[in-house]
């Protein structure tokens, strides 16, 4: 009762909006034109979205922040609205959170820590942070909140089932990059909630960044720390976007800040593969030497070494116009489907080049206001699904962007970011490039490949041997085609024969509920055929693959 209950209210909350942004593309859902509607009506229907998905609790909130990097599901100002949703909610009772610590611990709050305070530091949807001591040391007390793991999973289950459906009525890339951001989070929300997992992560990035002084994260008291419960250090410092008066006083650098931020988080993304992936203010603290502090370690993630060369390959094509080396790498980044031709995603990629070009040639104000915008409706419109290591990469470019000009309008962030890749251009080639002998071999091998290949080529025309075929994947295509024609003939015909038939046992009974109802369905059948579309005469359970949320052992 519990599930339907919450399933019905889910629905009813969210069902408004889903069938508005239908209304967008088709003026009556499944046909027609799109509807008109002006910026005002998307900024107060963006409004509205973000209040309710942050009333539906922890579940939607979370989604909401993986959904406002997502330019490839929403356009603006949509995004920025969702973006602005805190992961804040009043506090869980103190004898509660005493509860967990104990349960966790085998011990009552007073014998473990020396100092507790009940009234906690911050209280997000997943969790609270309490300050307390221990041996003498200031520490924060992170404890998971009773009942979330019950409410994500039920909420979770709901979120799969109904984008089944979804998925079902309507598959375009839109609906199928929401299915992977809400199956990623159904991954991320487990090591989320299991601050072991949080523990690792704070381990492993103190020993990849041990030898640089600038940035640290809070060391763990690994002897209090469960899967419920984490003891970290308590670290002094400055919210990051709260460093205005530092930086008029002389105390802090504004661009030595800048550049530890961007350079923490390229290494993170280019060179070491290990990325904090929640990077917002509330993460990152600056203390009084300078020094960056990266909080919150419970997302975090991998990122491959092909992914890495790949992203590094799609901003050197960019660089020297090479649309078919752009094409390549978005197609080996999984940002376009295999379903998609080359020639139908040419457009969207010389668009990206053009307004790349643009940006390289006007003025700021126009590259901030404009080009950023014109990008997100480019990943919206065309057919691109963004993988989850670029979505992290946007989202960090968006708050070194955002802070730069949050402190300095006039900062020129292109020339800046530029400057911190050239200092670090050495190390980048050396972990996601190839070396100049590999370069070398990997160009002869290839070149003697086209010659052979050539030459193959040329003998097999000479005697009359070339032959053309035709991808399998397109005739797979026309199959299907005509498979579900047949289907559209096949219940057209049934349609015909519900309506004679009727109609013949009207003359012999002379029935006209019987013959009413039998037109009736004859009626509907036909307009069916005439108005469905085609991918709805398959069968749905086709449409299940890949929609169930990945489970792990």
């Amino acid at each position: 009762m519990k599930r339907l209950g919450r399933t019905l209210s889910v629905f009813r909350r969210l069902s408004p909006f889903v069938f508005g942004f239908l209304r967008d593309r088709r003026r009556f859902v499944l046909f027609g034109r799109p509807a008109n509607r002006s910026q005002s009506h998307h900024q107060r229907r963006a409004e509205r979205l973000s209040a309710r998905l942050a009333s539906l609790g922890p579940t939607f909130v979370k989604i909401a922040q993986l959904l406002s990097a997502r330019a490839d599901i929403l356009p603006e100002p949509y995004l920025t609205e969702i973006g602005k949703l805190q992961d804040r909610v009043p506090p869980d009772p103190s004898d509660e959170i005493h509860r967990v610590i104990e349960g966790e611990l085998g011990a009552p709050v007073s014998e473990l820590f020396e100092a507790f305070q009940d009234q906690p530091m911050a209280a997000a949807s997943l969790g609270q942070v309490h300050r307390a001591q221990v041996d003498g040391q200031e520490v924060v007390v992170k404890v998971l909140r009773p009942g979330v793991e019950t409410l994500v999973a039920l909420d979770l289950d709901i979120s799969f089932r109904l984008l089944f459906w979804v998925n079902v009525v309507f598959p375009n890339h839109h609906v199928r990059a929401l299915t992977n951001v809400v199956r990623e989070f159904s991954v991320r929300v487990k090591d989320e909630m299991d601050f072991e997992a949080e523990a690792e992560n704070v381990t492993r990035f103190q020993t990849v960044f041990a030898s640089d002084r600038k940035v640290r994260a809070p060391g763990v008291v690994h002897r209090f720390t469960r899967r419920r419960v984490l003891v970290m250090e308590y670290c002094e410092g400055t919210k990051i976007d709260e460093l205005h008066g530092l930086f008029e006083s002389g105390r802090l650098s504004f661009r030595q800040v800048m550049e530890t931020l961007t350079t923490v988080y390229l290494r993170m993304l280019m060179v070491d593969g290990f990325m904090h992936a929640d990077p917002h203010p509330g993460n990152l603290l600056v203390q009084d030497d300078g020094t960056l502090v990266v909080l919150d370690w419970g997302a975090a993630i991998e990122v491959p070494k092909w992914t890495r060369e790949s992203i590094l390959g799609t901003a050197l094509a960019l660089g020297r116009e090479d649309i078919d080396g752009v094409i390549n790498e978005m197609y080996r980044l999984g940002m376009i489907s295999p379903e998609v031709s080359r020639g139908e995603i040419r457009e969207a990629a010389t668009e990206i080049l053009r307004i790349v070009e643009r940006a390289k040639t006007t003025n700021r104000q126009m590259i901030i206001q404009d080009v950023i915008s014109e990008l997100y409706d480019t990943f919206f419109t065309w057919p691109l699904v963004l993988p989850q290591e670029l979505v992290y990469f946007l989202r960090t470019s968006a708050l070194i962007e955002g802070l730069a000009f949050h402190y300095d309008s006039r900062f020129d962030g292109l020339e800046f970011i530029r400057g911190v890749v050239m200092e670090n251009k050495a190390e980048l080639l050396r972990t996601t490039g190839q070396q100049p002998t590999q370069i070398a071999r990997s160009f002869v091998e290839e070149s003697q490949q086209v010659v052979r290949s050539v030459r193959d080529l040329v003998g097999r025309a000479e005697r009359e041997e070339l032959r053309v075929r035709v991808h399998p994947r397109d005739i797979q295509s026309q199959e299907r085609f005509l498979h579900l024609q047949a289907r559209r003939l096949l219940l057209s015909i049934f349609a015909s024969v519900t309506a004679v038939i009727s109609s013949i046992l009207f003359i012999a009974l002379r029935n006209w509920w019987l013959l009413g109802i039998g037109l009736l369905a004859s009626l509907v059948m036909f307009i069916v055929v005439l108005f469905i579309p085609t991918h709805l005469l398959e069968n749905p359970l086709r449409h299940a693959r890949g929609i169930r949320p990945v489970r792990r052992p």
